[in-house]
């Protein structure tokens, strides 16, 4: 990785530029710096097409603009994050701001101007970077550096939304009279211009509002969704042709080659691979992936793919490493199916949202006393929530631009709502009997396994998103040799 060069103090009228400690160059020659200023094509973009999102979040912003008249709005997209020193973790813009722009540029802020017939949009950003003072081949961030960025002509066509230069945002909103809400947590300096002009009460109902919007999804967020099931199953897919590579070293293996296909065919993966051999598949968020993979095990992969609009799936599958369950994996795995079955059947449109969670848990449960592991009879285990011990989430959750999307929604809107067509969810029980676990069966400890699907509400019930990827046991054997073409 290269280093910046270390510019000379620049005039008070030109925009400063962030100088490098230790910079092998103490500054620039009045020659050079005027060859910079020139000799340069015209790159502008023209004639270009507003991006495929861009009349949906027209008409997310116009239902928020009906939710808060007279209200100046102020959603930021949120700005680099340092990981090192000077290096600085990819960007992954504010969900808020991505539902509303379609845009995901660091720095960005969305502001809705009140007027009498509603509100003004505008997208406040950085231009392109500056060549009369040197910034996009001087400064760090520049063009030079980090790459060409949308003019704000160019970034106006693409979003269909009015665009402005970002810098000259925080001054104007310290001066800015009449309510204001902003999204928090994404832009210290912008929060700090409207320090004295915002509540965090009214700040969390503009964030409570934006959350419970996204709870039904248009047919283009469900086809992002799809889009991002789609390369998920094909990375299940790759990860069972290198299980015996993933065995000669460990579970990274199985992540690096999960990533690869999210990197390939969408952004990134949408949240940190779960790439669970053995008893660490008993861990419900193991994301360390750096366990051994043993034939005779299973393989607890939870993850998902991100497309480059940033929706995200989340499936899980639980596969016998060499191949073949176990008498007693088939037998568990077999339970979590059937839970899952039972889960899957409760969605459907005026169902309660709960319903999917109640009916997997209590096939669960009914494993369970049947196998001797608690005492019944059933509805006491349910109403005591015994079963929890080997059952210990939730069922599911909403799923989107988050991967546990909603999540600021209020508790009458989401886990005690209603479900509606358009609203996508994972249902996904499991059974985990932790390798320390001395209430069980020894050969039960260790075994974990998951299922998870994502699942969309139809007007007459559900539709299967991840039907690609098999889930009964059988056909699960049948589709890993298959791939290994055994």
């Amino acid at each position: 990785m290269t280093d910046a060069l270390t510019p000379e103090t620049p005039d008070e009228d030109e925009q400063p530029i962030k100088q490098r400690k230790n910079g092998l160059y103490p500054g620039v020659s009045d020659e050079l710096a005027e060859s910079m200023k020139g000799g340069w094509a015209d790159t502008e973009l023209r004639d270009l097409e507003p991006i495929e999102q861009a009349p949906n979040a027209a008409r997310r912003r116009a239902a928020l603009s009906a939710r808060f008249p007279g209200e100046r709005l102020v959603i930021p997209a949120g700005n680099l994050k340092t990981r090192s020193n000077d290096t600085e973790y990819d960007f992954r813009a504010s969900t808020e701001y991505v539902y509303l722009t379609g845009d995901q540029t660091d720095d960005s802020v969305l502001v809705l101007e009140p007027t009498k017939d509603g509100h003004e949009a505008t997208v406040h950003r950085l231009p392109r970077s500056n060549r009369e003072n040197g910034e996009f081949w001087l400064d760090g961030m520049g063009e030079l550096w980090v790459g060409r960025r949308h003019s704000l002509d160019e970034a106006e066509a693409l979003l269909g939304v009015p665009c402005k230069d970002v810098r000259e945002l925080a001054e104007a909103l310290k001066e800015a009279t009449g309510p204001v809400r902003v999204v928090r947590g994404h832009d210290a300096g912008i929060e700090t211009a409207l320090t004295d002009k915002v509540t965090a009460e009214r700040d969390e109902e503009l964030r409570v509002y934006l959350s419970e919007a996204r709870a039904v999804k248009d047919a283009f967020e469900i086809g992002e969704l799809q889009k991002a099931v789609d390369s998920t199953v094909r990375g299940f897919e790759d990860v069972v042709k290198v299980l015996d590579k993933a065995e000669a070293t460990s579970e990274r293996y199985i992540e690096g080659t999960f990533f690869l296909r999210a990197r390939v065919e969408g952004n990134d993966v949408g949240y940190g691979s779960i790439c669970a051999a053995g008893p660490h598949a008993t861990t419900l968020h193991w994301v360390r992936n750096n366990g051994a993979v043993r034939s005779g095990d299973l393989l607890l992969l939870d993850a998902g793919v991100e497309t480059t609009t940033l929706y995200t799936a989340d499936v899980t599958r639980t596969l016998p490493v060499n191949g073949r369950y176990t008498d007693l994996q088939r037998k568990i795995y077999d339970a979590v199916y059937e839970a899952q079955e039972a889960g899957i059947a409760a969605v459907k449109p005026g169902a309660a949202y709960r319903d999917f969670h109640d009916a997997a848990q209590r096939v669960l449960t009914e494993k369970l006393v049947e196998w001797g592991l608690v005492e019944g009879p059933v509805e006491r285990v349910l109403e005591l929530g015994l079963q929890r011990r080997w059952t210990l989430h939730g069922t599911g959750h909403m799923l989107g631009l988050d991967v546990h999307d909603c999540a600021a929604a209020r508790t009458e809107h989401y886990v005690n709502g209603t479900l509606e067509p358009g609203m996508v969810l994972t249902v996904e029980p499991g059974l985990y009997f932790q390798a320390d676990d001395l209430t069980v069966p020894e050969e039960y400890r260790g075994i974990g396994v998951r299922i998870e699907d994502d699942i969309v509400v139809t007007d007459d019930g559900n539709r299967n998103l991840s039907a690609g990827l098999p889930r009964r046991s059988d056909e699960v054997e049948a589709w890993m040799a298959g791939l290994l073409g055994k």
